[in-house]
């Protein structure tokens, strides 16, 4: 089915958070392999390797075997929760008032956009960093003051070039700056595969089993878990009659084939370079592991990939800042995103001389009520057949996603649960001296591990799984058949959103 004029190349997708129309769903499930793909060809995911090593005791083989494990399955998740999006033709979080309801649902919207702020402001210092090393390698201008807003604008205005144009722009750029940077990140792994220690590499011990159970859970929350609610944003203009196994498969492969590539490649460095797990700035640490010739094209590609993933995100948090009940249109929810991203980055850069480790322990926090969102979506997926698009978008008492006062309780009890239990396993510091939050439990085998978030991602299934019998509200919305051709034209979507 050809595309619509609301969704072609280099044009501005006009549509906001109302879901797509039948008649205007186009695409194969490759669209997801070159989206998941581009989300992780970034340099940054060495690191994660050398955690497995530096950290976890593992040698490169058992770090290849929890890379594939933690990478392919938490991609399979995002793939999985992806469905959703095909079935109702809407924003993960948009489907989410279905979930929750439409009230319920602003907690674990707010607290989706709030994490996707974070972690944009996050991509943008950290790309506007290698932007200043390149032009200090290609051309000798040092850094100052004017030159550091300079490269902030470039990053923000690529950023909002693309996540403005929206869906088929970003479908597009995504598998055709695959080829060219993940051919500058193969020219980079090369060379950097030529630095191994092979000596230290074959000699390394065996690690435990136990550490290669958490490297598969830190590998997991480190990537996938944390693209888990947005996958339904980018499959809402797929067919209806794609098999939900394809999008599992695409989102695996296309993210676990650079993903297990890079943390390999991490787990191999580790063995002359131990620090790396540790860097700040992982950015400037892998630079000074390479000559000066090489570091052009390794800060070409780090850029581009911090790009790749952050369109993804900005574009994914304009949705979400819609489905929270700003009324504005798609193109001016992007907008005002990158403006927040801007300041967080000026702010963090020329203000703040350490940004990193606070920063990451507050989004590390709200990594907790996501992980239990994702919970408890999965279970709704798992059960719900179909969606009520004008439901969706209304968020009155007449919808019928109303529920009991606007909540689905069933719901709302299972992800709070959820999130005081996983935060009894949370420990949030910026070194042993500096610990912003430290649960009961967090120095137990499971919290000290790192694995506080499957505690969190189970219990709130199984909760949610249990409480959904006995909500009345929720088993009348369930019996009730959607009428058909509910959804609405955008203009009116854009009124009752």
């Amino acid at each position: 089915m050809a595309a619509s004029e609301n969704d072609r190349v280099g044009s501005v997708e006009t549509r906001g958070i109302e879901p797509v129309p039948d008649a205007e769903r186009h695409g194969h499930a490759s669209q997801m392999f070159w989206t998941w793909f581009a989300a992780n060809i970034s340099i940054l995911g060495l690191p994660l390797g050398a955690a497995l090593v530096s950290f976890r005791g593992l040698n490169i083989w058992q770090a290849a075997v929890v890379a594939i494990l933690g990478s392919f399955g938490s991609f399979a998740l995002v793939g999985a929760l992806s469905i959703a999006g095909k079935r109702g033709g809407a924003p993960a979080l948009t489907l989410s008032r279905a979930v929750f309801g439409v009230r319920g649902n602003a907690g674990p919207t707010l607290v989706t956009w709030m994490s996707r702020l974070g972690w944009e402001t996050i991509n943008t210092t950290t790309a506007a960093f290698a932007l200043l090393a390149l032009l200090d390698a290609a051309f000798g201008i040092r850094r100052n003051t004017v030159l550091t807003v300079v490269c902030l604008l470039v990053f923000i205005g690529c950023t909002l070039l693309i996540s403005g144009l929206g869906h088929a722009t970003i479908m597009w750029i995504n598998r055709w700056a695959s080829y060219v940077f993940g051919l500058l990140n193969l020219v980079v792994i090369g060379f950097l595969a030529t630095t191994v220690d092979w000596g230290k590499v074959f000699h390394a011990p065996v690690g435990p089993v136990s550490s290669m159970v958490v490297g598969v859970g830190m590998i997991a929350a480190g990537t996938g878990i944390g693209w888990a609610n947005t996958g339904a944003d980018y499959a809402r203009y797929l067919p209806r009659r794609i098999p939900g196994g394809r999008l599992v498969a695409a989102s695996a492969f296309g993210a676990g084939i650079p993903l297990v590539v890079l943390i390999s490649l991490g787990s191999l460095l580790a063995a002359g370079e131990p620090d790396l797990a540790s860097a700040s700035d992982p950015v400037s640490a892998i630079n000074t592991m390479l000559p000066s010739w090489m570091s052009i094209p390794y800060l070409i590609a780090a850029f581009g990939g911090l790009l790749l993933s952050n369109h993804l995100s900005v574009y994914s948090a304009g949705l979400t800042m819609i489905t929270l009940g700003i009324r504005v249109r798609r193109t001016l929810a992007v907008g005002l995103d990158v403006v927040v991203t801007f300041a967080g980055g000026i702010y963090f850069i020329l203000i703040t001389k350490d940004f990193y480790g606070p920063f990451i322990t507050f989004l590390t926090l709200l990594a907790v009520p996501i992980t239990a969102w994702v919970g408890v979506f999965a279970v709704d997926l798992i059960l719900r057949r179909s969606y009520d698009g004008a439901a969706l978008m209304d968020v009155g008492r007449s919808s019928r996603y109303w529920f009991r006062g606007g909540v689905a309780w069933a719901a709302m009890i299972a992800w709070a649960a959820a999130i005081v239990v996983g935060l009894l396993f949370t420990e949030a510091s910026t070194s042993a001296t500096d610990v912003w939050f430290s649960g009961p439990l967090a120095h137990s085998w499971i919290g000290s591990n790192g694995l506080g978030w499957v505690v969190t991602l189970v219990l709130a299934a199984v909760v949610h799984a249990l409480l959904r019998r006995l909500d009345g509200t929720v088993r009348e919305e369930a019996s009730e058949q959607p009428p058909q051709q509910q959804v609405l034209p955008a203009p009116a979507a854009r009124e009752l959103s």
